[in-house]
Parts: C-alpha cells; structure tokens; sequence
C-alpha cells in the first residue's frame, strides 16, 4: 500500500515539476516569437515604404532588383551554411524530435530570426508562424538541456515551446496546444497536454499584453449559415480537398524541379522569388508577404476576375517562394490561398445559389478551414484555429463538415500530409551521422496502441520489434504490466521501448507503423 502511494506521489510531482517546468519554458518561448512578430511587423512597415518609393519613382527599379539578387543570394548562402534554418522550420522541430537529426539550438534560433526577418523585408510569400514554431522549439531545448531530468521531458518541453510559437503568432493558444498534440506528438498523453497548454497559455498572454486581446482576423461573421444551406458544404469541402492536394502535389514537385535545375548552385535558388517580388512590388503588392493585407481587401465588391487573378498570382508566387528554401512558413500563406479561394466559392454562392450577402465572410474562413485541413491533414487544429482567429464559437458545426469532407477528399486522392512530405524530404536531403556516444547512450521511446493498428490484439512475442530495440513496460489503466511474451496488446496501452540514441528514428518509425490506425 505505501509503495502505491509512494508512486502516486512521485507521478503527481513528477507532473507539477513538468507544468512549472513549460510554465518557465512558455515565458521564453513566447518572448522570443512575440519579439520576432514584433519585428517582422516593423520591417514589414519598412518594405512597404521602399517599394512604395520605387513605384513612385520607376527609374530606379534595376537598382532594387540588384540588391533584391543579391539579397536573395546571402539568403541562400546562410541556408547554405545553416540547413536547419532553411523554409518552415516545423519539419526540421518533428526531425529533431524524432530523434533523425541534431539540432544545435542557439545557432537555429538566431539565424532563424535574422532569416526570417530578411525574407519579410523582400516581400517573399512566406508567413511567421513555422519559424514561431521553430524558435519556440530551439528555445525550449535549450532550457530542456538544462531543466529537463530525462530526454523524454526534454521532447515534451521542445513540444511545450512550439505550442507557445504558434499561441504567440496566432493569439490561439488553444490551436497552439492542439497543434503539438496533433501534428507533433501523434498521440493524447495528460502530460503533454499539461505541458504544452501551460507554454501555450503563457505565450498567449504575453503575446496579448503586447499586441491587444482582438483576433488575428476582425471578420464580421455573426451569421451562420442556415443548417437548409448546409448541402453547399459537400460541394464546398471537395473542392478544398481537391485545391488542397493540388496545393501540395504543386510544393513538392516545384521543390524537387528547383532542386535538379540549381543542384550544383543551390545558393541560386532564393535568388529567384527575390526577383519575383521586386516585380510584384511595382506592378501587383497585395500578394507580397503572408498575406495579411490580402485577407482584409477580400470583400465582396471585388470581381471574379480580379479574384482569380490574385488567387493564382498568390498560389504561385507562395510555391516558388518556399520551394527556394528560403527562411519562412507556409502556414499562413496556406490560409490566405483558402481565403481567397473562399471568396470566389462565397461570391458563386451568393450571386448564383441565392446565399445572403451576409453571409459571404462565412465562406471564407470555411474555406480557410478546409484548406487547411486538406493540406496539413490537422483538422481539430484548423476547426480551433479558426475559431480562435476569428473570435467566435457560433461556426463549429460548419468548420467541423467542411473539414472533415476536405480531409476524406484529400485521403482519397492520396494527398500526404505536407509535413510528413517535407519530412521525408528533409530526411532524404541530410545524411544522418551517429557519434560513437549515440552508440553507447541508451534512451526510452514511447507510444500509444490506437484502435485497429497492426499490433492491437496481438501477443507481445508476434511483434517484430527491431533487433536493436526491447519493450521494457506496458502501462495499462494506470498501472504498469510486464511486458511477457504471452500478454496481448490492447488499444489504449502505453508501450515504452528502449534503444540506443542512433537507432532511435528506426524505432520511432516502427512504433509508428505498429501502434497508428493509419496503417491498418
């Protein structure tokens, strides 16, 4: 009986130290992205004021697409010289967490800022909110090297600290715990969950104090859609499906083309959305940046044409500014493509289906929901998002439908994730080097058994763990079971498995093809 409560105790403290743990951690992280928001939105100001001042004076534009080339070409050289810093920055966190690559956290962190920062002041299609995730997650490590007691702890502060990037460059700290859940995590486990709410939460008020408690996105949708007209979201969410695909078929391809034309200067390759924007800066500036003037001038007046143009423009332009490399997310920008895409589905539905123009603001953040979804394959973070984003709760059950036919859509054309995609390229691209410590260290990797996974219902000794790795505990209901050959896994249970440090990818990948319903 002592012993029991013994191991009560220690649970209950080993939780509460977690909690203060990403409490501190969630400070840190969200003073971090919210000085990096802070920033690109003063330079964001600067880039407007300079490419206002070309337009008005067009005789100096060959200047200004010589400093943009040579811009885009340091850019290139310092992802170069820095590969960890280069695009998003979320794949390079699920590397890291994953145990495939090595991180070295301060160096990520500063030239990720600077970067970032740089590909903001030319006017690339990037958004904030990957390397907010990025600079959460290195600031999270780096205190992690300090304070956590195991690696494990370590993983779930890295996750707390990415939970607060997002809350901090969202205002969303529920979207920003769901995301880590979700995108980075795979699996529910209360600790994680106490964990990246309490960075989540921390970042989120700060980023508050700092920038007001209003919403990214001031959209007047006090209406909802009648539940008679909710037939237009089967139509609706297979064409976010379809476009979210496309979206993503579209990045990888453009990738791997930018890739093999550049393969023996890849340092060329930001050149090219440099010179991009300094033509669109003249001729086109609403789709320079993510995307936030954008979202704003997409009112129902504007014409078809118009937002046609723009949509493809923006589409565009996004792909080939992330397939360069170049420092900054696609999260955002994604959401500006679904938005724009929404306007043109709200403008069909009202002037042709007979949809109250009230209503026309509904169908785009419908559409940025299923974009979203069809492309990241997150649906809960983008029903939450959204809703956090926009300041009301009233559109649930219409962002839940939207997102759930995007999501099946996507699925059915064999649309992977976009992550998962940039992971498995990422992980191509770098050749994975061990040190004869990795060999020798040995650590714990956990996961959970999901109904209809490959090993629900079968005994322990049916499973082909790796030769390099061994099943130490299940921990069923709250207690912990030994792990004999004759026990038979059920869903729900909590495998720990231990491995060496440079095997621990291969054995998180096993778990993951073993313990996922997806692989059923």
């Amino acid at each position: 009986m002592s012993n029991n409560y013994k191991s009560l105790v220690n649970t209950h403290t080993r939780k509460l130290y977690i909690v203060y743990k990403s409490l501190f951690i969630g400070v840190l992280a969200g003073a971090v992205s919210v000085a990096f928001r802070f920033t690109l939105e003063k330079v964001g100001i600067f880039s407007e004021i300079v490419y206002h001042f070309f337009r008005e004076n067009l005789i100096y534009i060959p200047i200004l697409l010589v400093i943009l080339g040579f811009v885009g070409l340091a850019v290139g050289l310092l992802v170069q010289k820095y590969p960890l810093i280069g695009g998003s920055g979320i794949p390079q966190v699920k590397a890291h967490m994953i145990g495939a690559v090595k991180n070295k956290w301060l160096t990520s962190m500063i030239f990720k800022f600077i970067g970032g920062t740089i590909s903001i002041i030319g006017g690339l299609s990037v958004g904030r909110e990957g390397p907010s995730i990025q600079l959460g997650a290195c600031v999270a490590q780096g205190v992690g090297e300090k304070i956590a007691s195991t690696r494990t702890e370590r993983k779930v502060l890295i996750a707390g600290g990415a939970s607060a990037g997002l809350a901090a460059a969202f205002n969303a700290p529920l979207a920003g715990t769901m995301f880590a859940i979700e995108e980075l995590f795979k699996y529910f486990s209360p600790i994680v969950l106490l964990a990246v709410t309490s960075a989540a939460v921390v970042a989120d008020f700060i980023s508050k104090t700092i920038f007001g408690i209003e919403p990214v996105f001031n959209f007047a949708v006090n209406d909802s859609i009648p539940l008679h007209g909710y037939w237009v979201f089967i139509p609706i969410g297979i064409i976010l499906g379809l476009a979210g695909a496309f979206y993503n078929w579209s990045l990888i391809n453009t990738q791997n083309i930018m890739k093999n034309i550049f393969k023996k200067f890849p340092y060329v390759k930001p050149v090219i959305p440099f010179l991009a924007a300094g033509v669109l800066g003249i001729y086109l500036p609403i789709v320079l940046g993510g995307g936030h003037h954008l979202i704003k001038e997409l009112s129902i007046e504007k014409s078809f044409l118009w937002l046609i143009i723009i949509l493809i423009i923006k589409f565009v332009f996004s792909i080939v500014s992330f397939s360069s490399g170049a420092p900054g997310g696609i999260f955002f920008p994604l959401l500006v493509l679904g938005a724009t895409l929404g306007a043109v589905l709200g403008k069909i539905s009202v002037t042709y289906l007979g949809f109250d123009p009230s209503l026309y603001h509904n169908f785009i953040v419908l559409a940025m929901v299923g974009m979203f979804t069809a492309i990241v394959r997150a649906p809960i973070t983008g029903i939450i998002l959204l809703t956090e984003m926009t300041g009301s709760f009233t559109h649930l059950l219409s962002f839940t439908t939207v997102a759930v036919i995007a999501y099946i859509t996507a699925d059915l054309v064999k649309s992977e994730p976009i992550y998962e995609s940039l992971l498995e390229s990422y992980l191509k691209k770098n050749d994975l080097k061990t040190t004869k410590r990795d060999h020798v260290r040995r650590i714990t990797v956990e996961s959970v058994v999901h109904f209809g996974s490959n090993c629900e219902k079968k005994l322990v000794k049916q499973i082909p763990f790796p030769d390099e790795s061994l099943l130490i505990s299940i921990r069923r209901d709250g207690k912990e079971i030994i792990p004999r050959g004759d026990v038979e896994m059920k869903a729900g249970d909590y495998l720990v498995v231990i491995t060496a440090v440079k095997d621990e990818h291969k054995v998180r990948t096993f778990l993951d093809e073993m313990t996922s319903s997806t692989h059923c």
